[in-house]
């Protein structure tokens, strides 16, 4: 080819190029996307089987996919800062709930708000399970507020125990001989039993762990338990509560309440075998933790014993946490934010229950021959008042 073809085939080429990379105009920019503002939460609110007297369980919505709910109760603006809304709530109280819906790439929500005024009197019963059953067999927990942890060794602590949740089949849980269910005539059964017999190993036991999470929630109130505890080696009956952020700050920053935990037998020292004072005396205790935050000490009184039908509580106001048993004035361990080192947890949102009974640990030791099997810890009732 002649070089005058070849200057001009270029020319022709390259004006072509030009012309393609500017079409649309622009010189090829994109058009910028205007941001789209996030649906305002739905705020509802619904009396259950559970509430009582006016007091309603609160549930928080949007329709924007993958979008975060930010609330308060204290009538100011929710922002980023705020409580992450998580599970349904209790409100048992004069307040206002506002919310915002916050999605990446849109701009945030509007406040939705709503007002509750149920003028609810102090020391009211507003929510309860009085695990009632009125038929001639077993019966599943509510399944509208207990749900479950499950597997071996699944909350840490290196406890021997598989955890398991009514109805499950999955080896070595049964439904034939259930780890959690409503006895006839009433109240919750929470058994430990030994499926490898002279097994003494993690996996030759199964329990069960009940929680509400993501079921109800409450912050602020007094809440109470009527139990009835095993003794034996190797065995950690709970009552306690968690930070609804359990799944977005982790323990322990999202908090921890304990209301009621016991080790082993009748008149074991406490800290467990070979540490702490001598024996001679039964015990439970309560405690609180979270980040560099732990305190509690046992509850024992003259001729207290944790295998007899006893009341244990907690009264939980902005600021102060207080123990007590059997009555809300015999109260025996305060803990206030200002007299704890570390960080303050418990007013940054609602917390939810947890029932268990663990089966060995880096606490108790673990079971031997003198250990009982099944051994069952029995719960009356859980209730919440107004504070």
């Amino acid at each position: 080819m002649a070089d005058s073809m070849k200057s001009a085939f270029r020319f022709a080429l390259c004006a072509s190029i030009v012309f393609l990379a500017g079409w649309g105009g622009g010189g090829g920019g994109t058009n910028p996307i205007t941001p789209v503002q996030a649906t305002a939460p739905t705020i509802s609110a619904a009396t259950t089987a559970n509430t009582q007297i006016g007091a309603q369980m609160v549930t928080l919505t949007t329709t924007t996919s993958g979008a975060t709910i930010y609330y308060t109760i204290d009538g100011t603006t929710p922002t980023t800062s705020s409580i992450v809304y998580e599970a349904p709530f209790l409100v048992a109280s004069n307040l206002t709930v506002n919310a915002i819906t916050v999605a990446s790439g849109d701009t945030n929500s509007s406040v939705a708000t709503k007002t509750f005024m149920p003028n609810i009197a102090s020391g009211t019963l507003v929510w309860s399970d009085e695990f009632a059953n009125t038929s001639s067999s077993n019966a599943e927990p509510n399944a509208s507020v207990w749900t479950y942890d499950t597997g071996i060794d699944c909350c840490g602590n290196n406890e021997l125990e598989t955890y398991c949740a009514w109805g499950s089949t999955a080896t070595p849980c049964s439904t034939t001989t259930p780890n959690a269910f409503v006895a006839p005539g009433g109240g919750l059964n929470i058994v430990a039993r030994q499926t490898t017999p002279g097994g003494y190993a993690a996996g030759d036991f199964t329990s069960a762990r009940l929680k509400t999470e993501g079921l109800f929630s409450f912050q602020y109130g007094r809440i109470e338990a009527s139990i009835l505890l095993p003794e034996s080696q190797g065995l950690w009956p709970a009552f306690w509560l968690l930070g609804n952020n359990i799944a977005t700050v982790n323990w322990p920053a999202c908090s921890e309440a304990d209301i009621m935990e016991h080790i082993d037998g009748s008149n074991t020292p406490f800290g467990g075998p070979g540490t702490g004072s001598a024996p001679g005396y039964d015990w439970t205790q309560s405690s609180i933790h979270g980040t560099n935050l732990n305190g509690g000490t046992p509850y024992t009184v003259t001729g207290f014993s944790a295998a007899t039908w006893h009341t244990y509580g907690m009264i939980w106001s902005k600021g102060t946490i207080e123990y007590y048993v059997d009555t809300p004035s015999n109260v025996y361990e305060t803990f206030t934010s200002t007299s704890q080192a570390g960080t303050w947890p418990f007013d940054q949102g609602p917390q939810f229950v947890i029932l268990n009974l663990a089966v060995g640990g880096s606490w108790p030791g673990n079971p031997n021959s003198t250990t009982v099997f099944p051994s069952t810890m029995q719960v009356n009732y859980v209730r919440v008042y107004t504070n």
